[in-house]
């Protein structure tokens, strides 16, 4: 038996969620149970749950990503949250950050094959692509770092009032709580904890919202980019 033959049933809440996009998410899930697997992208054990888990779970983020916006997913690995939530809402700016090479020729492919105009594949870690990416409104992740690690790479990709989108399990709140001093170092203004995916996946998605001021990442890390445009605009004129 094939990883593909092991996929679940489509579940009807998938036809709700995607709207016209459900044949490209069913693609999407035939190609994670494929070439996902076969690349070491996501444990073939996940393949079973895939929907539930995974797509489903992701893609209820959308109930609390601002409208028109610019987005940008760290650690996307498999593009997970990035490409279920591209697949909801076209009215968004995605960029699907990832470091490793094979990830990220895995999530061009699936962009190019499944027609996602809206969303850039970069490779790079978040740290070093500060000052060559554009500030963005919302950063997202999911099983990428605990909590305050996380923040360290997120945050400071954020612009002024901009938003951190963290989909978190049961120890939601433990890491709020033992991140916080973290958080107000990097410019956390609000923090908060969301349930989405009412009647749509089963237990709702967990989310961990971290809301920033002014200086998103703090006084250092805004000299650090401020430091990295200047070298942008110099190494653009020397070219």
């Amino acid at each position: 038996m094939t990883e593909a033959a092991e996929l679940p049933p489509v579940p009807e809440q998938a036809h709700e969620v995607f709207g016209e996009r459900y044949a490209d998410a069913v693609r999407y899930a035939e190609l994670l149970a494929e070439a996902g697997v076969q690349r070491g992208l996501i444990g073939p054990r996940e393949v079973p749950r895939l929907w539930e888990r995974h797509l489903l779970n992701c893609a209820v983020l959308a109930e609390v990503v601002p409208e028109g916006v610019t987005v940008c997913d760290v650690g996307s690995g498999a593009g997970l949250p990035g490409i279920p939530l591209a697949l909801v809402r076209d009215d968004l700016k995605i960029t699907l950050l990832e470091p490793l090479l094979r990830r990220t020729t895995f999530l061009t492919e699936v962009v190019e094959l499944l027609g996602l105009d809206h969303v850039t594949v970069m490779r790079g870690r978040a740290e070093e692509v500060m000052g060559k990416i554009h500030p963005v409104h919302v950063v997202t992740a999911r099983a990428v770092a605990p909590l305050d690690r996380l923040a360290t790479w997120g945050i400071p990709l954020l612009r002024p009032y901009g938003e951190m989108l963290a989909l978190k399990g049961d120890t939601a709140e433990e890491e709020l709580k033992a991140a916080s001093t973290a958080l107000s170092k990097l410019g956390a203004v609000e923090t908060s904890i969301l349930h989405v995916g009412e009647g749509i996946v089963d237990p709702r998605s967990t989310v961990v919202r971290v809301e920033v001021g002014e200086s998103p990442g703090g006084v250092r890390f805004a000299a650090k980019r401020a430091k990295a445009a200047r070298t942008g605009r110099t190494r653009r004129r020397r070219g």
